[in-house]
């Protein structure tokens, strides 16, 4: 646990449905200075913030019981100066402007370690972030293009198709598979 001698960073919510995970990382945040609340579901985040105004947020985007988009308004009415960055394991670039839009200072992809999400929380506004050390590779980037269409389409492959000028066969194959690398 923290040293009593150790100066606060601030309040931290992290929300994320894996146990496991959450744990580690609370741990990991609290040896790093934040006073930290976890919570593992949308429904236990909404309750939390009728207590505690974080300074800081980690939240993952797919949850069990809804979306972690749902919980950044509500951060920024607990604290407008929240610093809330959005983590998940199906990052495309639709759902990272929306998450940015709603008030998140960034975005990371899981597998995000404590340091990464620590650099994020901690980055000063004006600092530009360093270029990827691997950047997105072509397939990679058509493959986030379809995605950010199809989401701007409603979800509706035909209507996605038809706009990409695409056979919806072929598009429902390459929305059927992980993201290239």
């Amino acid at each position: 646990m923290a040293d009593e001698k150790q100066v606060s960073l601030g309040d931290l919510l992290i929300l994320d449905d894996d146990q496991a995970w959450l744990t580690r990382l609370g741990r990991a945040m609290e040896q790093r200075g934040f006073g930290v609340h976890l919570v593992s579901s949308a429904a236990e985040a909404r309750a939390k913030l009728t207590q505690v105004s974080p300074h800081y947020a980690v939240v993952d985007m797919r949850l069990e019981d809804g979306n972690g988009l749902e919980i950044v308004p509500l951060l920024r009415a607990a604290r407008d100066d929240v610093r809330i960055v959005m983590l998940t394991g199906y990052g495309n670039i639709a759902t990272a402007v929306e998450a940015v839009k709603k008030g998140a200072v960034d975005y990371l992809s899981k597998p995000a370690d404590a340091d990464e999400i620590f650099a994020a929380l901690t980055a000063r506004e004006q600092s530009k972030p360093s270029p990827p050390e691997n950047p997105m590779s072509a397939d990679r980037v058509r493959w986030e293009h379809i995605q950010r269409v199809f989401e701007l389409c409603d979800r509706n492959v035909s209507e996605t198709a038809r706009r990409l000028n695409m056979h919806r066969r072929t598009l429902q194959r390459i929305l059927a598979k992980r993201a290239p690398r």
